[in-house]
């Protein structure tokens, strides 16, 4: 039986090369093999690193060259009291993240909106994008590509839906540029987040546009999607789901529980993540929604790098008079670009997976995209939280006290 050692020999020998260990070995001892590579080479020992609890092949379709795996410390907030399209209900929200105080915060602003009653959400657009760019001679052939586009969007939806069993081609949105041709296919990819789904249904339309049109395929992506990139494309048009949550909170409470008004966390609103956000020039105008993304993305399988889209974020809060002469809170929440999905990637490796039937929403839903719905519902619930807790912590002036308090 070949071990460890034996394969780390001949990586050090220069016999394999590291990312062809599993072509000789099960997938636990090819990483354990590297594990043995890198300590010899640096010195570190990575005793830590190797103290997985998955049989290292259910990682095959997520990593390459494994080595073990990254613990980050996850906790649980909640309940986040939903009142949804997809979501209805108390949810438990689990979050992984390395930022003290965080998880805290969050569970303050929901414990604020459960007693309140709850929080409203709902998606209002989906469309998973991919956008290839393709080269012409000219205007004139720009236009005759795009003319046909337009008049043939359904051959189109035909070569791309004939690559997948769940994935629906929406829209094409062509853009001209000289003589660059980007089409921005959007695609309803159920529970899935869909990515890989709209690259190769892409790629199957981009062959029926390159038969029928004089427009030749430079590269399936053009950043027109735009994938992990900040983009005002996304911002505006969306990408994947774009969802929004809201609340209304008595003054009452305000002042009960967040120590402030109603008044003070609109202003407070207005000139941060409104007048302070446009003057440096963000495409995000909250005060910390990545933050929540981030931390229930890790814990739930979703794509991580895909949080700099979900930045996108638009934090309303309002004063709004009462009859009575007093005053409640408006809060929302607004997600123009929320990439979830509750089945494929991440969300099959089993700490994830488990997260996800924490929220009930593991696999997929019935019907198809309601998981993946609520997902995102909940997620916006979360970041809601955060962001009323955060503003309430900053016009109170409390927020380094808060830091202080919680030793971070």
């Amino acid at each position: 039986m070949t071990t460890a050692e034996d394969l780390a020999t001949r990586v050090r020998e220069g016999d394999l090369r590291i990312h062809e260990l599993e072509d000789h070995a099960d997938h636990d001892t090819a990483a354990a093999a590297r594990r043995l590579v890198l300590e010899a080479e640096t010195g570190v020992d990575l005793e830590t690193i190797a103290d997985y609890s998955f049989p290292a092949a259910e990682a095959e379709p997520n990593v390459e060259n494994m080595i073990g795996a990254a613990q980050v410390p996850m906790g649980v907030v909640g309940p986040a009291t939903v009142d949804g399209g997809a979501a209805d209900g108390e949810y438990y929200l689990p979050l992984a993240t390395t930022e003290g105080a965080l998880l805290a915060s969050v569970n303050r602003g929901l414990s604020v909106i459960g007693t309140a009653g709850g929080a409203t959400a709902r998606v209002t657009k989906n469309g998973m994008t991919r956008a290839p760019v393709f080269r012409v001679e000219g205007v004139a052939e720009a236009a005759e590509t795009v003319e046909w586009v337009d008049e043939n969007r359904d051959a189109l939806a035909e070569a791309a839906e004939s690559t997948t069993s769940h994935g629906e081609l929406l829209g094409v949105e062509p853009y001209v540029v000289g003589d660059s041709v980007f089409l921005r296919f959007a695609y309803d990819t159920k529970d899935a987040m869909g990515m890989n789904m709209a690259t190769i249904a892409t790629a199957a339309a981009c062959e029926v546009v390159e038969e029928e049109t004089p427009a030749s395929l430079v590269a399936l992506s053009g950043n027109m999607c735009s994938d992990k990139k900040p983009a005002a494309i996304n911002a505006i048009e969306g990408r994947g789901r774009s969802v929004t949550a809201d609340v209304v909170i008595s003054g009452e409470l305000v002042e009960e529980r967040l120590h402030t008004t109603p008044e003070a966390i609109a202003e407070a609103n207005t000139r941060k993540n409104l007048t302070g956000s446009a003057k440096a020039g963000a495409l995000g105008f909250n005060a910390h929604a990545a933050n929540v993304v981030a931390a229930a993305f890790l814990a739930t399988g979703q794509d991580e790098a895909q949080v700099v889209e979900a930045a996108n974020t638009i934090t309303t809060m309002d004063a709004r008079k009462r009859e009575d002469g007093g005053s409640d809170l408006y809060a929302s929440v607004s997600l123009a670009s929320l990439e979830v999905g509750t089945v494929g990637g991440g969300t099959k490796l089993p700490t994830q997976s488990e997260a996800l039937e924490i929220l009930g929403l593991r696999g997929g839903g019935d019907p198809a995209g309601s998981n993946a719905d609520a997902l995102a519902e909940v997620i916006a619930v979360g970041a809601l939280a955060g962001e009323l807790s955060l503003l309430g912590a900053l016009s109170s002036r409390h927020l380094a006290s808060a830091h202080e308090e919680l030793g971070r």
